[in-house]
C-alpha cells in the first residue's frame, strides 16, 4: 500500500472522532476495484477506526471516522435519528435561482444508479443559491435523508446536472466554453477545467461524546477553487 501522509488530510480530532478532508478519486470503503480506500489510509494509524458515513467516490470533502466501537454507536444513532447536520456545496449547469427551496420528490435505487420515482423511498433536499457564475451556479444542498446520489439525483430531477456527472447528465467544464477568445495550440488537447464530479461536502455538524455540538468544515479542494474563481473572473450575475 502506498503511504499517505494522514495529517494532510485530517480537520478535527478528538479523543474518539476524527474527520478527514476527504480527496475525490477514491473510495470511502473497499470496492471491487481492489483499489485502497480511505478506511486504510485512517487504519494506518487508528487501527479500530470505522467509516460513520459515506460519500460517494468521486465527491471530496469531509468524512466522520468513529476511533472505537462505543463512539461508532454514538455516531451511528446521530445518523439514523436525522440529528446529523450535513452541507454539499455543487457547481452545476444552468442559472439556479434557490432560495430555501425544498425537494421531496422520492428516489428508487437501482443497482449502479438511483432516479426519481414515485414508487421509490422518501427523499428530502433543501437548496439555497450562493451565485451565478456565467451557464452555471454554485448551489448549496443540505439533505435531510441519505438516499444513494440523493443530492445528484434531485438536482438533475431540476434540471441543474452537476458539473461533470456524466451519470445523471452532466460534462465537464472545458474554459474554451465560457472565456471569449480562448486560444489553444494546435498540438495540445485541452483539459477540462473541472473534470470530475463537482460535488464537495463541506459541512458536517455532530454531537460529540461529552455532549457538545461540533462543526466540522472542509476547505475546497484545488480544483473545485479553480473552477469558481474562474468563473467568478469572467462573470458574476447576482441572484
Amino acid at each position: 500500500m502506498k503511504k499517505v501522509d494522514l495529517r494532510k488530510f485530517i480537520i478535527y480530532q478528538d479523543e474518539h472522532f476524527l474527520a478527514i478532508n476527504k480527496p475525490s478519486g477514491i473510495s470511502v470503503l473497499a470496492d471491487r476495484s481492489g483499489d485502497m480506500c480511505v478506511l486504510d489510509w485512517v487504519r494506518t494509524q487508528f487501527e479500530d477506526a470505522s467509516a460513520c458515513h459515506r460519500i460517494d467516490k468521486d465527491t471530496s470533502g469531509v468524512l466522520l471516522f468513529a476511533l472505537d466501537k462505543e463512539s461508532y454507536r454514538h455516531a451511528s444513532l446521530q445518523f439514523q435519528n436525522r440529528q446529523i447536520k450535513k452541507v454539499y456545496h455543487a457547481l452545476v449547469y444552468g442559472k439556479a435561482s434557490f432560495h430555501e427551496y425544498r425537494e421531496n420528490r422520492n428516489i428508487a435505487v437501482h443497482d449502479q444508479y438511483s432516479s426519481v420515482h414515485k414508487e421509490g423511498k422518501d427523499a428530502e433536499t433543501w437548496f439555497d443559491t450562493l451565485g451565478i457564475y456565467y451557464e452555471y451556479s454554485l448551489v448549496e444542498c443540505k439533505p435531510i435523508t441519505g438516499r444513494m446520489h440523493q443530492i445528484r439525483v434531485h438536482l438533475q430531477a431540476l434540471g441543474f446536472p452537476i458539473v461533470a456527472d456524466a451519470l445523471y447528465g452532466g460534462s465537464p467544464l472545458f474554459l474554451s466554453e465560457i472565456k471569449k477568445k480562448y486560444k489553444l495550440s494546435k498540438y495540445d488537447d485541452e483539459q477540462p477545467l473541472m473534470g470530475r464530479l463537482a460535488l464537495h461536502a463541506y459541512k458536517l455538524e455532530f454531537q460529540n461524546r461529552s455532549g457538545d455540538r461540533v462543526c466540522v468544515e472542509a476547505p475546497y479542494s484545488k480544483d473545485f477553487k479553480a473552477a469558481i474563481n474562474q468563473l467568478a473572473k469572467i462573470r458574476k450575475v447576482k441572484k
